[in-house]
């Protein structure tokens, strides 16, 4: 099986952590780059990595680079490729741009450009041409242009990976699936100990803690990938894939609670449709109420940031936050997620670790509270004792 470059696309801050499952996968030359990773493998490779990567967006099949000194050199560039390999006539196709460029300020015109190449050919060669569906197309074509550097590529995802096909509802600020994969992988747990979020929300970070402890790819509930609509696709290596042995009993409590009844609601819902309700335990509670049930764990979380909240509440909130983890979790390692830097600083603990993330838009600080009886500087102590 010939092998050629794949590119996985991810969010800043979790390029590391794709890169280390993505080695995993059994990939060559796997490099790190600005919200990607790229690296070598053949079809098989391509489609497991849609199936099994945690914190990939998109899973990119790059088919032509070229340098675009001249705006029109963009379409003349990209007639050159034979599209008929990768598009049939009465398929449809949409394009995705990336672009950066003082050449396209306005990216609807390089993706316009593109789709002008494309059709074009097919007049051409054939008299007929493919359609354009931006909705739901069967073949996905991302440009990216950096400067005068352009590389087109494949879309073999379709919907982003983060659609993993579980979410049955969502609260009013749901953190992205590919995110709180990704933070919890961050912190190296894989199952070894109880797992808590206590603000859980729809209960992304939840479901997506049992899909690791449990081995489950959350590839499984999803109901279609866009290789899967590509000439080439090879159907019954794609059903071996999907067909194997993965999940495993686990040994470690994951439980969530929440101050909202509707949230937790909807949370059950999600659990349930991801068939995890014997997994996963929840409870309506609050924070300030919440009293560990095993002498340790890792705590993950993500509090609200105080976007709709006037600034003394996010104060008050956050130091509550602290007080619960300091009186009550001695023995846990939490970490919290915010952009309220004044919310973290409320919390009242020094934090071991602190990483750069994004939710959405918003740039975050995700960090790490190790949870220690009576002072930090006592628990240092102690551990260089032992």
């Amino acid at each position: 099986m010939s092998k050629f470059k794949i590119v996985a696309k991810t969010f800043a801050g979790l390029e590391t952590v794709l890169a280390g499952e993505i080695k995993a996968l059994g990939a060559e030359s796997v490099t790190v780059e600005r919200r990607a990773v790229s690296f070598i493998g053949d079809q098989a490779l391509m489609y497991k990595a849609n199936f099994h990567l945690r914190t990939a967006l998109k899973i990119l099949k790059p088919i032509a680079e070229f340098e675009v000194p001249k705006r029109e050199d963009l379409y003349i560039e990209a007639k050159k490729i034979p599209w008929s390999k990768y598009l049939a006539i009465g398929k449809s196709f949409a394009i995705d741009s990336t672009v950066q460029s003082e050449m396209f300020v306005n990216t609807m015109y390089a993706s316009l450009k593109l789709k002008d190449a494309i059709v074009d050919q097919f007049r051409e060669e054939t008299g007929k041409r493919p359609s354009v569906n931006p909705e739901n197309p069967d073949v996905r074509i991302n440009i990216y242009l950096m400067g005068n550097h352009c590389i087109l590529s494949l879309d073999s995802s379709g919907e982003s990976l983060h659609k993993r096909g579980y979410r049955v509802g969502q609260g009013d600020a749901p953190i992205n699936e590919v995110l709180a994969a990704g933070m919890i992988l961050l912190t190296g747990w894989h199952g070894e100990r109880d797992f808590i979020d206590p603000m859980c929300g729809s209960g992304t970070l939840l479901i997506e803690a049992a899909l690791i402890a449990k081995g489950i790819p959350p590839g499984m509930y999803r109901k279609s990938f866009g290789f899967e609509l590509w000439p080439d696709f090879n159907e019954s290596l794609f059903a071996e894939i999907c067909n194997g042995e993965y999940e495993k009993e686990i040994t470690c409590k994951i439980s969530g609670s929440d101050i909202s009844i509707k949230d937790i609601a909807i949370a059950k819902a999600n659990i349930k449709s991801a068939s995890l309700s014997k997994v996963v335990e929840l409870k309506v509670e609050d924070i300030i109420n919440l009293v560990p049930q095993s002498p340790g764990g890792i705590i993950i979380t993500n509090p609200p940031y105080g976007e709709r909240m006037k600034p003394q509440s996010i104060i008050e909130l956050y130091t509550s936050i602290g007080n619960t983890l300091k009186n009550r979790f001695a023995g846990f390692e939490a970490w919290i997620i915010s952009s309220s830097l004044d919310g973290l600083k409320s919390i009242g603990l020094k934090p071991a670790k602190k990483i750069d993330l994004f939710n959405g838009a918003l740039a975050c600080s995700y960090r790490c509270f190790e949870l220690f009886q009576g002072t930090h500087k006592q628990a240092v102590i102690i551990k260089k004792r032992l």
